[in-house]
């Protein structure tokens, strides 16, 4: 089964829901950073609630998600928009720890609880939107949710998850859900939810069970309707052409400064980890351009 999202409606349009599998996605991140366990997992649920996140959006708007906890991780950033295409990183990818006392992961403890979750839209406005909500747990799903209810008044449920195989850290299995109450959702809804959500079991483990998101979607909806599916994949927008712009757009001076301290040049992209590389030569042919 290949990464996708959708967008549903329950509870006769009580309710809208949001569903993922982003197990490729994460494994992508994963290896291109190589990430230890507890990283992956912190950054494959935050890459995995901003995705869905990205599908709130439509045409070109985009989102990038900012996760600074104060723990051993640094800072994680994630992007999406509203096609499906994401990346994400952390500052500190070599974090692991053995698991809490739940067996699961110890994410709190990698993310910290001393901060801040920002999120920043692009709508296409001439002003970005900006939201931001105190981290409450660190685990990341319940941060999202919080941030729901606190800085879009919208009364939700954030689950994510990330399944690591503890022999070679690959990816196992990673996916989510959000759900939403419209107004005017009925007391009797929200006391449904509650209940479903209270039985219902590790996002992760039911990704690496073989659940499909509309299976993930249906345990907790009733009459769900299935309103559109999205392909995911990692996508960054750096390119050698965009990198190369950004040289020289540094002037003639700076880039002189630059040719005689260091006589090359190398530029790391943070969300894909790609370098790219100029030597000497090619700084020379930029000058000439210039």
């Amino acid at each position: 089964m290949s990464d996708y999202l959708i967008r549903a409606t329950g509870f006769d349009g009580h309710v809208r829901a949001f569903a993922a599998r982003t197990t490729d996605i994460v494994e992508e991140m994963r290896r291109r950073h190589d990430m230890w366990n507890t990283a992956t997992a912190a950054a494959g649920r935050t890459l995995t609630a901003t995705l869905m996140m990205g599908a709130m959006l439509k045409g070109n708007e985009s989102l990038s998600v900012k996760i600074k906890g104060g723990g051993p991780i640094g800072q994680i950033v994630a992007e999406a928009n509203a096609h499906g295409e994401g990346v994400a990183y952390v500052t500190n990818p070599h974090v692991h720890f053995e698991l809490n006392d739940k067996g699961k992961l110890d994410v709190t403890r990698a993310v910290g609880t001393d901060g801040f979750l920002y999120v920043t839209k692009d709508l296409g406005l001439k002003e970005p939107y900006q939201g931001s909500s105190p981290i409450v747990s660190g685990e990341i799903g319940e941060d999202f949710t919080y941030y729901f209810v606190t800085s879009e008044q919208t009364p939700s449920a954030v689950g994510v998850g990330v399944l690591v195989n503890p022999a070679d850290r690959s990816v196992l299995a990673a996916g989510g859900f959000i759900l939403q109450l419209l107004p005017g959702a009925p007391d009797e809804v929200v006391e449904k939810i509650e209940e479903r959500l209270s039985k219902l079991p590790q996002v992760s483990r039911m990704i690496g069970e073989g659940l499909s998101p509309e299976e993930i979607v249906g345990k907790v909806l009733d009459n769900p309707k299935y309103l559109s599916r999205t392909d995911i994949q990692f996508h960054c927008t750096c390119s050698e052409q965009k990198v190369t712009r950004a040289l020289i757009s540094l002037g003639r001076e700076e880039m002189q400064s630059l040719l005689e301290e260091q006589g090359e040049a190398e530029v790391h992209c943070h969300f894909c980890n790609e370098r790219y590389h100029y030597e000497k030569s090619a700084l020379e042919d930029l000058m000439k351009e210039m």
